[in-house]
């Protein structure tokens, strides 16, 4: 399916749905707003599904995978095989956000977009467009027909999670490289400074760190993307990992499930997609505060805030599982708490601690 034919069919939020979400929790055995966030974030998802009723019982992380070219330039710490170690890792439930998923009982969907070998795994699904993005330090990282197709590829793997039941997603990522894309695509998205959108990613001591932050700047003013097209900053300083969750997210704007933002590779990919669709953010739900600093700068240009902070930086989707909880714990309190009328309780002495 075409962008352009997906973007058109996203529809908004379903108001009515949120409203009769809104007055069943306020009619709760609680004090009306005492929930909070928790609250919040139920009346947002009967926005997404359309009946505050609804369960998500089956839950995925959509992990996308792929080198960077702009891993010759000497901007990450670790040795580039650690991409295709790590990614064949997830499934085995041994890294972060495998332990992590085993928790909230989601699965794990582990996507080789374009990792730089041609050793192939039964742990990962094989969508590779080719071995890495050339080195966006010397031309662009992708041509405009690999970065759509890679936002259709995002887009088919939802699409097959919903045809399979799942009713919500989460979004990850894993490739050497990719703080250095994301902050090159903060910058050519917010017109934000190097600094504001550069972090140490996996660990760089300090004269790494400079020359990253001098690789990023010498990009960004040779490229000079176009900050009113996100197809063709993702063509000339993305990853085919950050366009794959660009898909992700239209996809689950298109079929309608909430889809959890991680960290700031997963934040950058949600600024592209709602700059693309700006109906698309209505169905982001944001994770954790990351401490790499770009993802504050996404999250400011989102008007959204993290619902915890556990001064996390690891990636992956990891962010995700516990956020998944939370959704579980908003559903819950809606669906089985008792009513004042159920529970024969008068409740019209409660005051509106919102308000007040």
């Amino acid at each position: 399916m075409k962008i352009e034919n997906i973007i058109t069919e996203i529809q908004p939020l379903d108001r009515n749905a949120m409203t009769a979400a809104a007055a069943r929790l306020d009619s709760l055995i609680k004090p009306i707003g005492s929930l909070g966030k928790l609250e919040e974030l139920a009346v947002r998802l009967a926005g997404i599904t359309g009946d505050f009723t609804s369960r998500f019982s089956k839950k995925a992380i959509v992990v996308m995978c792929a080198d960077n070219g702009v891993y010759e330039e000497g901007v990450s710490s670790a040795p580039q095989i650690v991409t295709l170690m790590q990614s064949a890792n997830f499934k085995k439930g041994i890294t972060g956000v495998g332990v992590l998923s085993k928790l909230s009982q989601s699965n794990l969907v582990v996507v080789d977009m374009g990792i730089n070998s041609e050793i192939k795994s039964e742990n990962f699904l094989d969508r590779k467009i080719r071995k890495g993005t050339h080195n966006l330090a010397k031309q662009p990282a992708m041509s405009r027909e690999e970065a759509l197709q890679a936002i259709g590829m995002g887009f088919d793997e939802v699409r097959k999670l919903h045809e399979n039941g799942y009713s919500v997603v989460g979004t990850g990522e894993m490739g050497l490289g990719n703080t250095t894309t994301s902050s090159l695509v903060l910058m050519a998205l917010t017109h934000c400074s190097v600094e504001e959108a550069t972090g140490k990613g996996a660990g760089l001591t300090e004269e790494v760190f400079l020359h990253k932050k001098n690789v990023i700047r010498n990009a960004f003013e040779f490229h000079r993307p176009n900050s009113d097209d996100p197809i063709n900053v993702l063509e000339k300083v993305g990853g085919f990992d950050i366009a794959g969750l660009v898909g992700v997210y239209l996809g689950a704007a298109y079929f309608r499930l909430p889809v959890v933002i991680d960290g700031v590779i997963s934040a950058t990919a949600a600024l592209l997609a709602f700059n693309l669709c700006n109906k698309t953010r209505d169905f982001m739900i944001p994770s954790h505060c990351s401490e790499e600093p770009g993802y504050a700068v996404a999250m400011k240009q989102l008007g959204m805030s993290p619902y915890f902070n556990l001064g996390m930086r690891l990636g992956e989707g990891s962010g995700c599982p516990l956020t998944f909880l939370l959704i579980d714990a908003a559903q819950n309190i809606i669906n089985d708490m008792a009513t004042f009328d159920e529970a024969a309780m008068d409740n019209s002495k409660l005051v509106d601690i919102r308000t007040h």
